[in-house]
């Protein structure tokens, strides 16, 4: 059954994978072609705001199946299922297969996870390593327990296979942290879990090991901080997309866990759904904490600890979104595996929420996949659109102007800023416009246009608006 349920996700992730890449994505694509290997890291990681080990990944992939839509994504399926089958033997391994199955029908089939297999970012890579390194750990703290009074030979032999299991764990919490700084959340939630458990040994080593990474990657991180800096005071509202720390985008976690990433109107019609079904979702979450049945490792209760390694990086994200906005659902997406563990009952006594929960699940990931309007920027269709129509230069902000040329690298791009400060002279009759991120830039450009005699016309794209201004 388990392996129908896997086949199952590999086609649903099929779906639509050949969408428009959006700009985020047509970053990746346009590294891949531009940098090697090493100028990956000496070039462009430095002006980037993460580490370098997706993009060096995603290179090797990229030089023997091209640059496509479908091969850009597909090493976010491979990720996704590779974590299905890593919560399966978690869930096997603290309590039996039976729950192991259901975390893995909840993982697999959960619209936000959905949504990150088809995307060509580090998210669904960092998911696989951090739910990896949790794996190792569970096996550490269970041959911690069952190391009594073993014989001399087979204490020996213990000692051997939990050193391995926690250096695994430490090399993949070390893989996670070079893919995604996000996971740091995660890391400081071991080390914290050590510290309280009194495993001093393990605090130190595992201590030893994220100093020796730092220095290692801080000339990096102190580029990026430097150029990060500068972005800010560059990007007028760059902090508002970043997520800073309030309650709207706290409450944004549970439900983007629980629907993803769709959106409708009319707005109170979404609000009732979406709402509607997260309450449940997290509803049942919080009535398998309880006690009664749960299973103990090393004397604390088995949802007590998925739940503190669940709740308490969301928490140290939003202590950290005071000073560093990054309260965004989706920099937690490693996180979405233990909550579909919280969701199963050892018990298995409420089949029909896990009825619900996967018709749920399954609803919402097929609404996002069979109707395009939920899908990514439509980059395509607008580079499509310019392409029929002979338009052949556009005034849009450079920087967000990679989707666009990886669908059309003919098209000439000049700055909104041209037109905001008014250092040129149009003279021809008509002025294309994608005003795309220009919000976020903070640059008006409609003054000066206004200020002229002319009329408007707007061709809209998924998420995108080509702006046609015609001088009298």
């Amino acid at each position: 059954m388990i392996y129908f349920v896997f086949f199952i996700s590999f086609l649903i992730r099929l779906i639509a994978i050949n969408q428009s890449l959006w700009l985020d994505e047509a970053i990746t694509a346009k590294v891949m072609k531009t940098f090697d290997f090493l100028a990956i890291i000496q070039k462009f990681s430095p002006f980037d705001f993460h580490p370098p080990l997706y993009y060096l990944l995603i290179k090797f992939w990229t030089n023997i199946f091209g640059y496509s839509e479908i091969s850009l994504r597909f090493p976010s399926i491979i990720f996704s299922l590779l974590t299905g089958f890593v919560v399966y033997k978690i869930g096997d391994l603290l309590v039996d297969k039976k729950f192991g199955f259901w975390a893995t029908v909840f993982f697999l089939f959960n619209p936000l996870i959905v949504y990150y297999s088809q995307e060509a970012r580090m998210y669904m890579m960092t998911t696989f390593f951090v739910i990896l390194s949790f794996y190792f750990f569970i096996k550490t703290q269970k041959k911690l327990q069952s190391q009594n009074s073993p014989s001399d030979s087979e204490g020996k032999i213990q000692n051997l296979i939990f050193e391995n299991n926690f250096l695994l764990m430490n090399l993949f919490l070390i893989l996670s942290f070079f893919t995604f700084y996000g996971s740091i959340f995660f890391i400081l939630a071991i080390l914290f879990y050590f510290l309280f458990k009194k495993q001093y040994k393990y605090l130190i080593l595992i201590t030893f090991y994220l100093i020796l990474v730092f220095l290692i990657v801080s000339p990096l991180l102190y580029e990026q901080w430097v150029n990060s800096k500068v972005s800010l005071v560059e990007v007028k509202n760059w902090s508002l997309v970043l997520g800073k720390a309030n309650i709207k985008n706290l409450l944004l976690i549970p439900i983007k866990f629980s629907v993803g990433r769709i959106s409708f109107y009319p707005k109170l019609v979404y609000w009732l759904l979406a709402d509607s079904f997260s309450f449940f979702v997290f509803y049942v979450l919080f009535k398998n904490l309880n006690i009664k049945n749960s299973l103990k490792i090393k004397n604390l209760e088995l949802k007590i600890v998925l739940f503190y390694f669940f709740g308490f990086p969301i928490f140290l994200g939003f202590i950290a979104s005071f000073f560093i906005p990054l309260l965004q659902y989706f920099r937690f997406l490693y996180l979405v595996p233990l909550m579909c563990l919280l969701l199963v009952d050892r018990t298995y006594k409420s089949y029909k929420a896990y009825m619900i929960l996967t018709t749920g699940f399954l609803f919402w990931s097929l609404l996002y996949l069979f109707i395009p309007q939920f899908h990514r920027e439509d980059w395509k269709g607008l580079a499509y659109y310019l392409k029929k129509n002979k338009i052949n230069e556009v005034y849009m902000i450079p920087s967000s102007s990679d989707a666009l040329g990886y669908y059309n690298n003919q098209i000439k791009i000049k700055s909104l800023k041209q037109l905001r400060d008014r250092v040129i002279v149009l003279n021809s009759k008509k002025v294309f416009v994608i005003p795309y991120s220009s919000e976020i830039f903070g640059i008006d450009y409609k003054s000066y246009l206004n200020n002229k005699s002319v009329s408007l016309e707007k061709k809209a794209f998924h998420e995108l608006m080509l702006e046609i201004y015609t001088i009298n």
